[in-house]
């Protein structure tokens, strides 16, 4: 199963007799599903139907999705004259004649111009032939929306997997670097009581204990483990797809926080390096992250 990216676009027109449907759908990330529906008024109807449809195709982002309708029809309005109407404004001007003794000059052109007398009206939609065509165009839009997000999905997981692999040397370093630090540091302390004692006996119980003092303050050993563990936990998910943004999101929040101790344990200017190093790509990691569905 392929990792989607939440960006993506999608469209497809469908055109059958004479009816035309246009569906454009595109995306941005967001931690929910909201969909944006644009469409003319007339379809209105169809607004659950078409959100129900589009879920199956995807779990989140911001999508708007716009549709646009034309029918080529001939006969789709009607012209409808209101009889009722008509008689009723006829029976208030023979009133207004007798009363006011005036002559009732009224003519048929002029009656029908009143409000209401004649009336346009669309005839009756037949709302199970629409949709058929309508989610022949939404499935099509869909379809193509989703291949592009599987496609930047797929660049989204190589860029993250290289940044991955370049944590992991950073790791690497650390490692082979921390034991060297304490090393180091027991030479130098040697060295330093040597010189100030000149000839008398250094005490090694004391050397050894200062040593151990510090390599409990520097000791990262358990950090890198669990960092070590979360990159390859995170490179298992690239590579088995799915809807996984939001794991990727706390794995890469755990990651930070063990990148932060291990930083922050650094007594040596070459790990502190390599700390920071890391944090960077950790950071990196996190923005693309926002993208995956």
């Amino acid at each position: 199963m392929m990792i989607k990216s939440m960006t993506g676009f999608g469209r497809c027109e469908t055109e059958e007799g004479s009816r035309k449907f246009t569906v454009e759908i595109k995306s941005v990330n967001h931690r929910y599903l909201d969909m944006n529906i644009k469409m003319p008024k007339k379809l209105n109807f169809f607004e659950s139907s078409i959100r129900s449809e589009l879920r199956s195709f995807m779990q989140r982002g911001k999508i708007d999705i716009f549709i646009a309708y034309e029918d080529y029809s001939e006969n789709n309005i009607n012209v409808k004259y209101n009889r009722d109407i008509a008689a009723e404004y006829f029976a208030y001007l023979k009133e207004m004649a007798a009363e006011f003794n005036l002559e009732n000059d009224i003519r048929v052109s002029a009656l029908s111009r009143y409000p209401e007398v004649f009336s346009m009206e669309e005839q009756t939609i037949d709302e199970e032939e629409i949709w058929k065509v309508l989610v022949k165009a939404l499935r099509g839009a869909a379809q193509d929306f989703v291949a592009s997000r599987i496609t930047e999905g797929r660049n989204l997981a190589e860029d993250l997997i290289e940044k991955l692999n370049l944590m992991l040397d950073h790791v690497s370093f650390i490692e082979e670097r921390s034991p060297l630090i304490i090393e180091e540091y027991s030479t130098r302390l040697r060295e330093k009581v040597q010189e100030l004692l000149s000839d008398a006996a250094i005490d090694e119980a004391r050397i050894l204990t200062e040593v151990t003092i510090l390599a409990d303050k520097v000791c990262v050993d358990e950090e890198l483990v669990r960092l070590k563990s979360h990159i390859e936990t995170m490179k298992q998910a690239l590579t088995e797809g799915g809807s996984i943004g939001r794991k990727l999101d706390f794995i890469a929040q755990e990651m930070n926080r063990e990148a932060n101790t291990i930083l922050s344990k650094a007594n040596d200017l070459a790990i502190s390096s390599r700390g920071i190093e890391l944090k960077t790509e950790i950071e990196k990691v996190r923005e693309q992250i926002q993208n995956i569905e």
